[in-house]
């Protein structure tokens, strides 16, 4: 990666220069069965449109406040993204009520109701589809984000110092995001063109960089995994083979 990122967005951005064809998100949930993979190309189509649609639709501005209510998740990696994109901050599991705009799963709607500004709601259906019927009070995301544009550019410079993410009560400018990924890459050993398989939640710094940032700062991939206490040792042991996977993060099983 480029030596002058320094917001996860800038990550984005240079792997996408290097090397747009490869695999950088393979999701699964062992609940449903579903596998989705995103090359390097089509995650930042799909970054792109919702930072389109946060910037324009839903009038989000830099340092405004997203409480985003979504599980480790292949479309929660890409709201994170789209939100530094634009130089919102991204809390996750933070409060609606405290929030100026919320983004939620189908299974934290009522929380998602406290928050007094805009509202867009996740079916996590696979291949990202929609509602079968939107949520009273909510966008529906798979609705809303396909006429939005391939290509983002922000109104407003993103300031990298400025606060980009909380994490479990750890709040961190988009510099400090960059640079905590990069130190946990050297940690894990990863190097480009590795695959990281994690089944951590989104709700930690240790999952969020396991599950995104990480890989995205070293030039590898990650196999992100929900529910992955539904899959049995042997089926655990595939997958690493199937997918190549290079290293395993603790995962509760």
């Amino acid at each position: 990666m480029n030596a002058t990122d320094r917001t996860p967005a800038d990550l984005l951005r240079s792997a996408l220069a290097a090397d747009p064809a490869r695999p950088l998100v393979t999701f699964y949930d062992d609940a449903t069965g579903e596998r989705v993979e995103l090359s390097v190309a089509t995650f930042a189509n799909w970054v792109a449109k919702t930072a389109n649609l946060l910037q324009d639709d839903l009038s989000a501005e830099p340092g405004d406040r997203l409480a985003l209510l979504l599980p480790a998740h292949w479309q929660s990696a890409v709201w994170l993204l789209a939100a530094s994109s634009v130089g919102v901050v991204a809390d996750i599991g933070g409060d609606p009520a405290a929030a100026d705009l919320v983004v939620s799963g189908p299974d934290s709607l009522d929380a998602a109701r406290g928050c007094s500004g805009e509202r867009v709601a996740l079916a996590l259906r696979p291949m990202g589809g929609r509602f079968p019927r939107p949520p009273q009070g909510f966008a529906d995301y798979a609705v809303e984000v396909p006429s939005q544009g391939d290509r983002f550019t922000p109104y407003a410079p993103v300031d990298p110092d400025a606060p980009a993410l909380v994490v479990g009560g750890l709040e961190l400018t988009g510099a400090q995001s960059v640079d905590r990924a990069r130190t946990d890459a050297g940690s894990y050993g990863l190097t480009p063109g590795s695959r990281l398989l994690s089944g951590l939640p989104y709700g930690t710094w240790e999952g969020l960089s396991a599950g995104l940032l990480a890989p995205l700062a070293a030039g590898g991939s990650v196999v992100l995994c929900r529910h992955l206490d539904q899959l049995p040792e042997e089926g655990l042991a595939r997958r690493v083979t199937d997918e190549r996977v290079t290293l395993t993060v603790p995962v509760p099983r």
